[in-house]
């Protein structure tokens, strides 16, 4: 019963993000990304000090790791912009599926960053996922532009992010993972804003409140999943914002999934899952970096909910 609690948590949190992306690329179309993510840092403050005040590790805010810090924040600023700049200009289902080769690169990160074993069958499983991103850009035979370039850089992004958290979220507090990438957002974005500034309406100021809110929500409704499910039962409920970006796509922005995206889709999806059932299994991976990457794709506009979930963890006696 428990278990079922937490998917449906899940499955709602997931909805909620992608009411949250439907929102970004509505606004995508009038603002820069620039500006967009500098007013959703700015009004996710006050939600996310919330959860910083009930952080009582004792220590202070430099790192611990100074290098990894600095080069996880730089990775969570220019993958927050391009999954930003993605949603504004392709298709929602599309930008998903591009997003979705995340977890296929934090296996192949983990190796090198992680000192993971990665055997064979999960091999094959990325090198399918892989090949399933080709068949969404079908290069060549369609015209690929910076959207789709975005896409990717923050899928690479948040893969890098999430594998440096794996690195050093043993040894870090969680108050410096949450908030050194939304501090850097803000003074980047705040930095170069005034070369697109566009004034912003109360409504649409009001439509960057609703993208904080939800992401706030939606990242409160994930810990309550992963603390009443398993993590392998968890996890794949991130797929189901695809069948949300064909409605919302399909209904708000007259959008319709072609043939290659669909394929491409159902190949990444296919190759994540078994990527996640893999790692779930005992002596198959040492780290479980991907069963373990517990948010969604970093942007760097609200709080992560891995060092959270990490902290209470650890709070009950358990290693992680």
């Amino acid at each position: 019963m428990a278990n079922l609690k937490g998917i449906l948590f899940a499955l709602l949190a997931f909805a909620i993000f992608a009411t949250h992306d439907v929102v970004i690329k509505t606004l995508g179309g009038r603002y820069a990304p620039f500006q967009i993510i500098f007013f959703s840092v700015l009004l996710s403050f006050p939600l996310v000090t919330l959860i910083l005040m009930r952080d009582n590790q004792p220590g202070h805010l430099r790192p611990l790791h100074p290098w990894w810090t600095v080069a996880r924040t730089i990775a969570v600023v220019i993958g927050g912009f391009s999954a930003f700049y993605a949603f504004s200009v392709l298709p929602l289902a599309q930008t998903y599926v591009l997003l979705f080769a995340s977890p296929l690169l934090i296996t192949i990160l983990s190796i090198p960053m992680l000192g993971e074993r990665v055997r064979l069958r999960r091999w094959l499983a990325v090198i399918a996922g892989l090949a399933g991103v080709i068949v969404v850009l079908r290069p060549g035979s369609t015209e690929l532009g910076l959207g789709h370039l975005a896409g990717l850089t923050s899928a690479i992004c948040g893969a890098f992010a999430s594998t440096v958290v794996r690195k050093i979220g043993r040894d870090e507090r969680s108050v410096v993972l949450l908030l050194y990438p939304l501090v850097a957002n803000f003074a980047v974005m705040a930095c170069i804003m005034p070369l697109s500034y566009k004034p912003m309406p109360l409504g649409d100021l009001g439509l960057v409140g609703i993208i904080s809110l939800f992401s706030f929500v939606a990242g409160l409704l994930l810990i309550g999943a992963y603390k009443n499910a398993e993590a392998a039962l968890v996890a794949p409920m991130q797929y189901s914002q695809i069948l949300w970006a064909s409605f919302f796509g399909y209904f708000i922005f007259g959008e319709t999934i072609d043939q290659s995206t669909f394929l491409g889709a159902a190949i990444i999806i296919a190759s994540g899952l078994y990527i996640v059932f893999r790692e779930s299994r005992v002596s198959v991976s040492q780290n479980t970096p991907v069963l373990r990457t517990r948010s969604r794709p970093e942007t760097g506009t609200s709080f992560r909910i891995s060092p959270i979930l990490r902290r209470r963890t650890k709070k009950a006696g358990g290693a992680e």
